[in-house]
Order: structure tokens, then C-alpha cells, then sequence
């Protein structure tokens, strides 16, 4: 799954990442967005396509429908989010990108659990598949979005089974094209996906389960007991 992640890096960074002529609609910012423990149920920069432009629009993490009285779902399987009657609509017309830098997990040993930060060995941006309610220039804190997860495998097993869906620079922007159907959408998950051997990770201090830590120190590594 993914229930933690980082979006430190300034949004000019993640964009130019994309190296891509789309036009945009983004104000230039280039400071660093400083978020390094990013938590479900706060707004997060979703790049998105409207009418063949970028947007970035700040989105509530986390999906309720009206009709949905649990917990908002943060994240949705990548094998069965195309067809299933719940996100199917979004898979079809609410697709988006979550720009990160890497993402938590906590692996369970008996009665501790070890925090973990997981990130690309080259250290660049990340492209999160991500999908939602869209429109997303829309004040609505209750259907936000979600972001797409797929099995892990490898090391990667070891600490979760689940991890985000990143997709290459090119994935990502045929992602949320206007243009990709959802079968298309379908083969991007297959075929776009950042293998599991490019990335790397290591155990970090456990201070990142507290949302209210923000600190940089947050992704360095730590020994373990």
C-alpha cells in the first residue's frame, strides 16, 4: 500500500522531470514544496490534464463518495480498479499523478514494526498513478482521490506487498491524457511501470509515524536494533 510520502522537491524539479511540451497552466514556484511526511486526509499537489492542459490542483488524499459511510479509501488495486464498480468511472475520466520523491512502509517484526523509505536508486522524481473525482479545481474534501497501488516483488516483498503504481516520465503523461482510454490506461499500468529492480531503500527513524514531524532528517537512514 501506500500510507506515507515524501513531496519535498520544488514543483519546477518534478515538471521538468517530465521534460514534455504540454502546455501548462502552473504558476512558476521554485521553492521546495518541504513536505516530507505527507499523510492521508491533507491536500496534495495532483497534476492533471484539462482540455490538453496541465494543472496542478491541491487534492484532498483519500476517496468517499456520498454514498460511503467508512473510512475514506486511500488506495486502489491497480488488477481490479478498471472494472471494479467503485472506481471504474475514475479509471475512465479522473485519472492523475501524484509527483513524489519516494514513499514509507513499515515492516512487522513480532511486536515492532520498522519504518522503511523506499525511492529511486537514481534519487529523481517519482510519478505516482493516481485517480479521482474529477474535475480537480473543485472544493470538495470528500471525494478526493487515490493512489493507484500494484503488487511488490523482490526485496520489495519483504517489507510490503503492496507498493505505488510509479510510472516512467512518459507513462505518466499518457496517463492523464485526455486522449488514453481506459483500455489504453489498462496497458500504461503493464507496460509503464518503473521495475522494482531501480529501486532501493532503508530503514528510517520512527518519528515518521508522528504526521506532525516534517523534519528532512526524516528519509536519512538509521540503524536498526
Amino acid at each position: 500500500m501506500c500510507g506515507r510520502f515524501t513531496q519535498y522537491r520544488s514543483r519546477e524539479a518534478y515538471l521538468e522531470a517530465l521534460s514534455n511540451s504540454i502546455e501548462r497552466d502552473i504558476a512558476y514556484d521554485p521553492e521546495p514544496l518541504g513536505r516530507y511526511n505527507v499523510a492521508p486526509g491533507t491536500r496534495v499537489l495532483l497534476l492533471n490534464e484539462r482540455d490538453a492542459t496541465l494543472y496542478l490542483d491541491p487534492v484532498h488524499w483519500g476517496y468517499s463518495p456520498e454514498w460511503w459511510h467508512k473510512q475514506p479509501l486511500i488506495n486502489a488495486k491497480s488488477e481490479t480498479a478498471a472494472t471494479g464498480k467503485m472506481f471504474k468511472p475514475l479509471w475512465r475520466s479522473g485519472r492523475a499523478i501524484v509527483m513524489a520523491d519516494g514513499w514509507y512502509e513499515w515492516k512487522r517484526d513480532g511486536s515492532n514494526k520498522q519504518p522503511y523509505f523506499i525511492y529511486h536508486q537514481s534519487g529523481g522524481p517519482l510519478f505516482f498513478a493516481a485517480i479521482g473525482k474529477a474535475p480537480f479545481n473543485k472544493e470538495d474534501d470528500h471525494e478526493g482521490f487515490l493512489i493507484v497501488t500494484a503488487a511488490s516483488d523482490k526485496g520489495l516483498l519483504d517489507i510490503h506487498d503492496r507498493r505505488p503504481l510509479v510510472l516512467t516520465p512518459e507513462a505518466a503523461l499518457a496517463w492523464i491524457s485526455e486522449k488514453t482510454t481506459p483500455e489504453q490506461a489498462s496497458e500504461i499500468v503493464k507496460e509503464g511501470a518503473v521495475p522494482i529492480d531501480e529501486f532501493a531503500w532503508h530503514p528510517v527513524s520512527k518519528a515518521v509515524g508522528n504526521v506532525k514531524n516534517q523534519r528532512p532528517d526524516l528519509i536519512d537512514e538509521v540503524e536498526t536494533a
